[in-house]
């Protein structure tokens, strides 16, 4: 009788494992080689920089080449197609340059790189020092933002002004929150990688529509293109570790971001459910003289859902922020 039950519980495992074989193989999704993103997703502007250590940086730039230069660092999972509209606009006035981060967009990175928002830091220091870029306007978004002030604490000889929009950078502000479950998963090192190569789609739809205040605008070709360049090889598991070690990251506070000299424009949507109108009063608290703009109903992304109004703020910002870089005398305020 006992090995009846045994034989019949081994039955039911067989069942299960086959079950799960099937739902994997099902889900599965094989990395994209870059050559193929690179067609689909490259755009008549774009280019490549070796930057040593593997690090093959994708970027893009638009605008009269003599122009006061705005170098933009785009969010988590995001690349430089989050800056479409503002290039379209701004390009008028200013040299547009946008990157891919290690691990997003169409730049290449080996495994042997650890990303994070230090390493981002001075991977973009490498890209600033291979473009011979002279000051500029740092213009970064949630996680770029997070990039972008400690880029300007650490480099402000380069910094005419620094733009932060819907910036992440504090210890999560959110009332009662808590690791995710999957996060958890992640850690494992048995589940982790199991989980990391499915297909991500549906987590990708539901985080692109939590971003906007109309989630309409999280189209199923956005949500393609995110899942499709995640799909990069080694972009899922670079992707996977920023997760996980920001948590264990140093956070922004008042007395680091008090040596932040460079003029400072803050953005923020009212309506951004992933990093809390409060992160952005925190960083105009601390910033002395930084200016804030607040966006009336508008998620995480004012670049994409209130292009117009966003970029206008900052073409003014960065019109006085380059008189004053050249005119130290001149007060901000007071600058054409």
């Amino acid at each position: 009788m006992l090995r009846a039950i045994f034989v019949f519980f081994l039955f039911l495992l067989g069942i299960a494992g086959v079950g799960l074989g099937a739902g994997w193989a099902l889900l599965h999704r094989a990395d994209i080689p870059y050559e193929q993103l690179e067609a689909k997703y490259g755009a008549t502007d774009s280019q490549y920089v070796d930057l040593g250590q593997g690090v093959r940086m994708h970027y893009r730039v638009s605008g009269p080449r003599a122009a006061p230069v705005l170098l933009l660092v785009h969010g988590f999972s995001a690349s430089t197609h989050t800056w479409d509209a503002w290039a379209d606009l701004l390009d008028r006035s200013y040299r547009v340059v946008r990157v891919d981060l290690p691990g997003h967009g169409l730049t290449r990175a080996p495994k042997s790189y650890h990303g994070g928002v230090i390493a981002y830091r001075d991977t973009l220091q490498a890209f600033v020092e291979s473009q011979n870029l002279g000051p500029f306007v740092l213009v970064g978004s949630s996680m770029g933002g997070n990039v972008a002030w400690r880029y300007a604490l650490a480099h402000p000889e380069n910094v005419a002004g620094l733009v932060l929009v819907d910036a992440a950078g504090w210890p999560d502000l959110r009332a009662g929150s808590a690791e995710l479950p999957v996060f958890q998963l992640l850690r494992n090192p048995v589940l982790g990688p199991v989980i990391r190569d499915l297909d991500s789609s549906a987590l990708t739809r539901q985080g692109l529509r939590a971003a906007f205040a109309d989630p309409a605008l999280a189209n199923e070709e956005m949500v393609l293109r995110y899942t499709e360049l995640s799909r990069a090889p080694g972009h899922r598991q670079q992707l996977i570790d920023n997760s996980l070690g920001y948590r264990n990251g140093d956070y922004a506070n008042a007395e680091k971001l008090a040596g932040i000299k460079a003029p400072t424009l803050i953005l923020h949507g009212d309506r951004d459910l992933l990093v809390p109108l409060a992160a952005a009063q925190l960083f105009h608290g601390a910033i002395t003289g930084s200016q804030l703009v607040i966006y009336s109903g508008i998620g995480h992304l004012p670049q994409e859902e209130a292009p117009s109004r966003s970029a206008q703020d900052v073409s003014e910002f960065a019109a006085k922020a380059f008189v004053r870089r050249s005119q130290p005398n001149v007060a901000l305020a007071s600058a054409p």
